[in-house]
Order: structure tokens, then sequence, then C-alpha cells
């Protein structure tokens, strides 16, 4: 951390901070300028309250130079982390898809959902047994009943599950379904106990980002993961919200070679939610796997039409056939697998 002292600081202030920066552990040294004094922390500075040294007399501004995340930064883990989901991985050199419906209305559904995304090469699938809405009146999941019909229908084409946890009260009841990732979504990235909770246990889990976080705020979500012992952790990115209304949130490219740079966990997109129509699914992924991202999670419905959410967003099996298709294509121009 570096402290910068006002022009008008005086001695008695300038010693005031070297106090309160040492009762956190640091060693200090001291600048002397022609109009200003500065100050820097030494040692792990990440303990020190920004805000705290900010209210001191004399002080007019600090900053940290460390970042405040260290388990899920690469400055302290150079080598790409690679996630393994029941043999399968996911980072490093292999590019993933993970196939499947928004939500899981019935057994039938999720039977042949299976058997599309399996036929089409994805090697993991998706499907909500509970389900966010931003109406109370909306379908709001099939709850246990759903996570049953999603293990079956899986479990008969060899596919690991991805599902998302809503609520801390039902952690037990996915470990006892054995959900192979769990999944926090956007509504929920800031939810502090939750990630607290699925830190606590060793499964792969998907953090979305929120539809108004930064990256920061994302990384930070992600330490509260990782800080309770669990490092099976993939970032998603699926839009955040902008001024635009044509298409559902905006996909922020960018952020995948930002988090590539800051992060060595996997990175993967949701095209789907980004731009909210099947049609644009293709290209938004397209571009996501050319800027690097590790993996794809892909909403697909044996019949899109009749599906009881997220209906346009939807690909049919045979448009999911042809996107992983495209994306072999990229990969391979990459030097990746999938």
């Amino acid at each position: 951390m570096i402290v910068v002292m006002s022009p008008e600081a005086t001695e008695t202030q300038i010693e005031g901070v070297v106090k309160k920066i040492r009762e956190y552990g640091c060693d200090t040294n001291i600048s002397r300028g022609v109009e200003r004094t500065i100050i820097g922390a030494i040692g792990d500075e990440r303990s020190i309250d920004k805000e705290l040294i900010d209210a001191l007399p004399g002080v007019e501004q600090s900053m940290h130079i460390v970042k405040p995340y260290k388990i899920v930064a690469r400055e302290w883990h150079k080598e790409n982390s690679v996630i393994d989901i029941k043999g399968i991985k996911l980072g490093g050199n292999t590019i993933q898809v993970i196939g499947g419906p928004c939500s899981v209305e019935t057994q039938q559904q999720m039977d042949d959902a299976a058997k599309f995304v399996k036929a089409a090469g994805c090697h993991l699938m998706r499907g909500g047994a509970f389900k966010p809405r931003t109406s109370p009146y909306a379908f709001q999941g099939k709850g246990v009943e759903g996570l049953e019909m999603f293990r079956k229908a899986a479990d008969a084409q060899g596919l690991p599950i991805v599902t998302e946890l809503m609520d801390i009260r039902m952690l037990d009841t996915f470990l006892e379904w054995d959900v192979d990732v769990i999944q926090i979504g956007t509504r929920s990235m800031q939810n502090f106990d939750l990630l607290k909770e699925v830190g606590r246990t060793r499964k792969p889990v998907i953090l979305k980002r929120g539809m108004s976080a930064t990256v920061s705020e994302w990384l930070m979500a992600a330490e509260y993961i990782a800080a309770g012992g669990n490092h099976n952790i993939i970032f998603c990115e699926r839009g955040v919200r902008s001024f635009e209304t044509y298409y559902r949130n905006m996909l922020d490219v960018t952020a995948i070679p930002v988090l590539k740079k800051e992060t060595h966990f996997p990175v993967i997109v949701d095209p789907s939610h980004a731009g909210g129509k099947a049609w644009m699914v293709p290209a938004l992924s397209r571009a996501a796997i050319a800027a690097g991202a590790d993996g794809l999670l892909v909403e697909m419905h044996p019949k899109p039409c009749e599906a009881w959410c997220d209906a346009d967003q939807a690909l049919n099996p045979d448009e999911l056939k042809n996107l992983m298709g495209e994306i072999k294509g990229i990969a391979q121009v990459l030097g990746r697998d999938i």
C-alpha cells in the first residue's frame, strides 16, 4: 500500500499513519518530497483497511498495490488450472461445451435432451432444477423432482450434470444427488454466505458474473470460494446489463483475455443468456472461443418452441450439432482440443 500525505500534513500525523500501518504487521518506508510525503507499507498489505487509512488526519489518499484476491490470482499460480469433472478436463488445452435445456421439465424431455447433447459431441449436460425468475409467478423449476429426472437422464448417457444452487439449505440435497458441477447464478454472485458454503465442498463450481459486476468484484467473489478450500472454480461470462434493448445482455468478450491474465482458473461463456436469441448464439460462441474461452454453456431444447422458459434462446438439436462443428474449426486453428 502507498499512502500519500497532504502538503499540510504534520510530523505527528505522519507518525500516526506509520503507527497504524505497523499495527497491521507491516513495516514502513517514508519518502519525503518537496511538497508531499509518501508512506509505503512493506509486507502483506491485504489486511490493511484502506477506508480506515484514508480517514486518518493528514492523509490525502491511499492505494493498494497488491491485488486483494490472492488464491485466484495468476501471480501466485502461473500455470493454468485444469478442473477435473469425473475424468473430463475443463481448462488447459481442452475446450468443453456444456449443453442442455434451461430448465428440467419432464423425464421425456430430459431423456431426449441428454441423447441429443451426447450425439452433438458435448461431454457435460446443463439443466435447471431450481430456477431464479424475475416474476414470482413464472415457472420456478421442478425442484428435487427435477434433480432426480436430470440425474436419471444424464446417467443413461454418461454425462456429468451442471445445475444451479440458489439456497444454502439445498446444498446437502445437491450433495446427496451427487451434482457434478454446482452453478452459482448471476443473481447469487455476491451471496457471500452461499459462496462460503460451496467453498467448504470440493465440488467444481461455475461462478457466473453478476449482471452489473466489475471484473474485480467477480474475482473477489471467487476468492470467497477459494478461501474456503475449494479450488475447483470455473468463471462464466454471461453478459452484463447495458442500456441496449435489442439483445438480452451485452457479452463482454473483453473480460475473457482479462480474466486469463488475472486468474489461472478456466473461463467459459454463456452465449445463450448474453444474446437472448438462438440465432445470435453461434456468432457469440465463435467470438468467445476465438478470444480464448475454455468452454461454452449453451442452451439446447429438443423442441425449443415448447420450452417452459427462455424458449427464444434455445438451440434445437441440429443447431447444437452444427455449432460443435464450427467451434471445432476455430479450436484447431488455435491448437486446442474439443
